[in-house]
C-alpha cells in the first residue's frame, strides 16, 4: 500500500557520489525515475566533501579536472531528469514487501520504496587509515590533516606528507607549487601508485622542488597546543627531527559498509560481491556499482562506476518493464532532451 509520505521511485540509489550521479542519467535516458540517498549533506560523494580541489586524470576527455568541477558537470548532466535526493540521512534497514518492492527506511525515519535498488556507496561509511603514533590523537586538526580540502590552506607552509599511494603522490605534485616545503615519506623504495604519478614526483625531487624521503618513516610526533615537528626514522639510520607546519599522513581510507552489511548480500572484505554481467548481487533486484562492488579483475576508477552503471541500468529496466521491448537510441542522433517526459 502507497502511503503519502512515502517517496516512490524507479530505482532507488544509495550513494550520491559520481557513479550514483550518472546511474541517474543513464536510467533518465531510459525514462526512469531516481531518487538518491547519502549520508553526506550535498552530492559528490567523497570528491565534494573530502576532496573537491584533487585534480583526476583518468575522465575520458579531461586531461585534467578538479573533482567538485566534476560533480558540478555531472549534476548539470543529470537536470533534465529530476532526480530526487535525500541528502544528510544514512540507509539503515531495507526490506522486500509483500509487491516484490524494497522499502528503505533512513536514519531520519524517511521511507523510500522502489523495485530496483543501486548501491553506489563508494566504500561506504569510512574513516582515514593512521600511522601507529601514540599521541597522534592529541594534534588531530592541530597540526594534522588526513583529509585535504583547501590547497589553499597550505599555501608558504612546511608539510611532511607520509604514504605510497595514489593520493599521497598526486598531493605532493599539486602542493609542490603551493606549499614552502614539501617532504614525502615513504616507508618503502618503490610506490604503489600511477606510474605517471611516480615519474612526476622523481622529477620534482631531481629538481629540487620537494624532499623524496624513501625507505623512512615517521616514529614521533612532538608539540605542545601545535604540532611542531616529526620525527623520521631511515631503515638502519638515526632518527632525526623535521620541523613542520603540518603532517599529513595519507594512508587511505578504512571502509565500513556499515548497515549495508545486513543487508543479506554476500560480503567480500567489506565489498559487495556482483557478477559482471549486469552487476547484480546475489539478491534479485539489490544491484552494486562503483568502489563498493567486487568481482574477478575489478579496478576502482570512475571510469569502470560509470560503465557499471550503465550496463546495470539496462538490465533494471528489463526488471521494471518485463513486457517492453528496450529500444536504446544513441545521444548524438535525439540529444539528452529527446528522452524527457
Amino acid at each position: 500500500m502507497f502511503h503519502p509520505y512515502m517517496i516512490q521511485t524507479d530505482i532507488l540509489i544509495i550513494g550520491a557520489g559520481p557513479c550514483g550521479l550518472f546511474t541517474v542519467f543513464e536510467a533518465g535516458l531510459l525514462k526512469l525515475r531516481c531518487h538518491l540517498v547519502d549520508a553526506l549533506p550535498i552530492p559528490g560523494g567523497q570528491c565534494a566533501e573530502i576532496y573537491p580541489k584533487k585534480p583526476i586524470y583518468d575522465i575520458p576527455g579531461y586531461p585534467e579536472i578538479l573533482a567538485g568541477d566534476l560533480v558540478d558537470n555531472l549534476m548539470k548532466q543529470i537536470e533534465p531528469f529530476n532526480p530526487g535526493f535525500t541528502l544528510g540521512e544514512r540507509a539503515e534497514s531495507l526490506e522486500k514487501q509483500d509487491d516484490g518492492d524494497f522499502l528503505l527506511i533512513t536514519s531520519e525515519g524517511t521511507k523510500i520504496k522502489a523495485p530496483i535498488v543501486v548501491i553506489a556507496g563508494g566504500l561506504g561509511c569510512f574513516e582515514p587509515r593512521k600511522p601507529p603514533l601514540e599521541n597522534i590523537t592529541d594534534f588531530e586538526s592541530k597540526g594534522i590533516d588526513y583529509i585535504i580540502k583547501d590547497p589553499e590552506k597550505y599555501r608558504d607552509k612546511k608539510l611532511v606528507i607520509a604514504g605510497g599511494g595514489d593520493s599521497a603522490l598526486d598531493w605532493t605534485i599539486l602542493l609542490a607549487d603551493i606549499a614552502a616545503e614539501v617532504n614525502l615519506v615513504h616507508r618503502r623504495e618503490s610506490f604503489r601508485g600511477a606510474l605517471d604519478s611516480v615519474d612526476k614526483v622523481m622529477e620534482l625531487a631531481r629538481a629540487g622542488k620537494i624532499n623524496l624521503i624513501t625507505n623512512a618513516e615517521v616514529i614521533a610526533l612532538e608539540g605542545e597546543e601545535q604540532l611542531k615537528s616529526v620525527s623520521i626514522k631511515p631503515k638502519g639510520g638515526e632518527a632525526y627531527k623535521k620541523s613542520l607546519d603540518y603532517f599529513i599522513p595519507l594512508f587511505g581510507l578504512a571502509p565500513k559498509l556499515g548497515p549495508i552489511a545486513e543487508w543479506g548480500l554476500n560480503i567480500d572484505k567489506n565489498a559487495i560481491e556482483v557478477n559482471t554481467f549486469d552487476y547484480a548481487t546475489n539478491v534479485d533486484g539489490i544491484y552494486a556499482i562503483g568502489d563498493i562492488n567486487t568481482y574477478p579483475g575489478k579496478l576502482k576508477l570512475i571510469l569502470c562506476g560509470f560503465h557499471e552503471a550503465t550496463l546495470m541500468v539496462q538490465s533494471a529496466f528489463k526488471k521494471i518493464y518485463p513486457d517492453k521491448k528496450l529500444s536504446f537510441k544513441y545521444t548524438t542522433v535525439v540529444g539528452v532532451q529527446g528522452f524527457e517526459d
